[in-house]
């Protein structure tokens, strides 16, 4: 099953109802056991999705809005385990991922997920070229720590495909681990005015939540937003988030390039 997500104005966020942004933005039922489920986000035309085999095995899907023959024929794949140990099969090679490891798979290839436990976030986006497969442990990516506990925004950034080391089309991705006791993330905001973001939020407690702050610096909004549930951050909006308790961020993006420092800083006397 997939959804499609057409393309929005900043005016039309700002006026938004609460039911309309999570409508337009949300994206809250992505994992179900033995299913895949995918959103076709015309931001980028990037697809982002779940796959949770439950002890099967599950084949990325080329639904119908992609006009292929395979999910890859013409994209490029990030792959997260946001649960327990599993496997990742690309043209029937397979990896072994445990929680939060990752894997960049490249243009072409065949997909296919396995795991009694695990559960697959998967990012995919137009790619101009062919990249080879590359296995990302989260315990060999050296972390990039940022924040400070006195602004509640200490955290360590994980980060597997970003434009350095790992060649890569257009897509981006890693996530950022949030430290106890700190609840911002990315604060101050930016906006990426040549890309789309996705933040998918992991790991959280049953009862916790996370306030994501999006729309023009001017004119925030915000959505509530539990585990396992992602948000599309169009390149007109802010992405800023503070949590309730520990969690964790899977960030991924693409657009017209893959530098990573390409953004823009919000002054928080701007919001």
């Amino acid at each position: 099953m997939i959804q499609v997500r057409y393309s929005t104005s900043p005016s039309g966020a700002e006026t938004a109802t609460s039911a309309d942004l999570r409508d337009n933005y949300l994206c809250e039922d992505l994992f179900r056991d033995g299913e895949v489920h995918g959103v076709y986000t015309h931001d980028d035309r990037m697809v982002i999705g779940g796959a949770v085999p439950a002890g099967g095995q599950l084949d990325l899907p080329a639904w119908d809005v992609l006009g292929a023959t395979s999910h890859l024929e013409r994209r490029e794949l990030g792959v997260v385990n946001v649960g327990g140990d599993g496997h990742v099969l690309v043209d029937g090679e397979k990896f072994e991922l445990g929680h939060l490891d990752g894997i960049f798979v490249g243009r072409g290839s065949d997909v296919s997920f396995t795991g009694t436990d695990a559960a697959f976030y998967f990012v995919s986006a137009p790619a101009h070229a062919t990249h080879p497969t590359t296995f990302l442990s989260h315990q060999d990516v050296e972390p990039l720590s940022l924040g400070s506990a006195d602004s509640a925004n200490e955290r360590n950034l994980y980060r597997y495909a970003w434009g350095q080391e790992l060649q890569t089309s257009v897509l981006q991705f890693g996530l950022t681990v949030i430290s106890d006791g700190s609840v911002w993330n990315t604060f101050p905001p930016h906006l990426h005015e040549r890309r789309t973001e996705v933040y998918l939020y992991v790991d959280l407690d049953e009862d916790d939540r996370v306030f994501h702050f999006m729309g023009e610096p001017g004119a925030t909004r915000h959505l509530v937003v539990r585990n396992r549930q992602a948000v599309i951050s169009p390149p007109w909006s802010i992405h800023s988030g503070a949590g309730t308790g520990s969690y964790v961020f899977i960030w991924a993006m693409a657009g017209e390039n893959n530098t990573y420092t390409d953004l823009t800083p919000v002054d928080v006397a701007d919001l």
